[in-house]
């Protein structure tokens, strides 16, 4: 007979395992939000634009493992527990952050430098591949049906929080350093602090409750996860998230990622006031995620992919457009708080929606794989096809792109049925 998790011990496997998620996201993002600083030592002298321009293909490089990771470690998961592709993925992460740490400036190795950190992004990609897939299955199987999209809501909250750290660290590292030193060296310090909370967080997955709905397909000897198991058995679930998730991730690294990088370049703000501005307004966005999650829980998961769809479409362009005009931090903010706010219709629930698609058998992998696709394609160039469409004098470019997107994943929002009310975890 399976066993009821109470709610102590509920709370006890979605804090561990949003604990570990934090210090991933952490060590993937300490990369994005150090790039202006550490950008010159691994590139050749040029201009700014020139330099973000390939830390942002970089940047993009370690998309391409994931869905390497997706696939590799999904089916890991699958067939060897959500604990166990939690533990194998904050490894990898660690030695990526400890090589980019560690890695001399192209002055000093040459061409060299610039091939391990696209070595390093590799090894942090194929970790974060399976860290969304091995995350989000982990968090809504663990969470009872009627708080599901609540706790599940926390991957994002974690993820942000992560981010969130890692500006954080940039803010104090800003305030207590000389700028020079800063961009001498003081970059690499979050890379070792990353490094050293993924050794914490390795002992700390070691010590986490498996789910249920793992144990239950495990001991009924279901289907084993697969790649061609997946297409052949589940090709609608896949595309669908592919679909979903092309517009929601595209728009989020657009609105958070990029952000901090258009400020700068193109609104004109100093680097530590753009870092201000992003910090704010992320903590304001991580506090929204668990109160959307739980409206979805009231109402379903549908109403509010399609009102992120709908206001993404409208307000898109309009956003950017006066971001590229202001320059004051106070409106700044607050547009750029308004594109948060938008995108939180698909951040609050996305893992969710997805881990209520598939049976329990191929749930992380069908989680990742597709996801991991779209984020490649979409999410992971966001900042390079942005740069690029400014490079070429064509910023506006990039904004019509978001918005079509955005529309794009708004026609399968309102043709998909409602995940809340159709789970698949429920018959676990």
């Amino acid at each position: 007979m399976a066993e009821t998790p109470t709610t102590d011990n509920r709370l006890k496997s979605i804090i561990g395992g949003s604990t570990g998620n934090l210090v991933e996201w952490f060590d993937w993002y300490v990369y994005s939000a150090f790039t202006l600083y550490f950008a010159p030592h691994f590139f050749p002298s040029g201009d700014q634009t020139a330099q973000l321009l390939s830390a942002a293909a970089v940047f993009a490089v370690g998309f391409v493992m994931r869905p390497i990771g997706a696939w590799i470690m999904g089916i890991y998961a699958d067939r060897k527990g959500r604990k166990a592709g939690l533990t194998l993925s904050v490894t990898l992460m660690c030695a990526g952050s400890l090589i980019i740490a560690c890695t001399p400036g192209y002055e000093t190795i040459g061409i060299a430098a610039p091939a391990l950190l696209v070595l390093a992004r590799l090894m942090q990609g194929l970790s974060v591949g399976g860290e969304y897939g091995a995350s989000a299955t982990y968090l809504s199987e663990m969470a009872g049906k009627e708080r599901r999209g609540f706790f599940s809501a926390f991957q994002y909250v974690t993820l942000i929080s992560g981010q969130l750290l890692a500006i954080m660290v940039l803010l104090i590292l800003q305030s207590v350093m000389p700028k020079t030193e800063l961009e001498a060296w003081g970059w690499r310090i979050p890379f070792v602090v990353g490094a050293f909370l993924a050794i914490v967080v390795f002992y700390l997955r070691r010590g986490l409750a498996e789910t249920q709905s793992f144990k239950n397909a495990h001991a009924n000897a279901a289907p084993k996860s697969g790649f061609v198991a997946l297409l052949k058995n589940h090709p609608r679930e896949t595309a669908l998230v592919m679909l979903l998730t092309a517009g929601g991730t595209l728009a989020f690294y657009a609105y958070s990622i990029y952000m901090q990088k258009f400020l700068v370049n193109t609104s004109g703000f100093s680097k530590e006031v753009a870092t201000q501005i992003n910090a704010v307004t992320l903590f304001v966005f991580m506090l929204l995620q668990p109160v959307a999650g739980g409206l979805s829980d009231r109402i379903g998961r549908k109403p509010l992919m399609v009102a992120f769809g709908i206001a993404g479409v409208l307000f898109t362009y309009p956003i950017f457009s006066a971001l590229e005009a202001t320059r004051n931090p106070v409106t700044a903010g607050l547009l750029v708080m308004a594109s948060l706010i938008i995108v939180t219709g698909y951040t609050s629930i996305n893992a969710v929606v997805k881990a209520e698609l598939f049976p329990a058998h191929i749930r992380a992998l069908g989680v990742a794989l597709p996801y991991a696709l779209a984020n490649t394609l979409f999410g992971g160039t966001a900042e390079y096809v942005a740069l690029s469409f400014k490079s070429h004098g064509w910023e506006q470019g990039f904004y019509w792109y978001v918005t079509v997107m955005i529309g794009i994943s708004l026609l399968v929002y309102l043709r998909m049925r409602d995940t809340g009310r159709n789970s698949l975890i429920s018959e676990d």
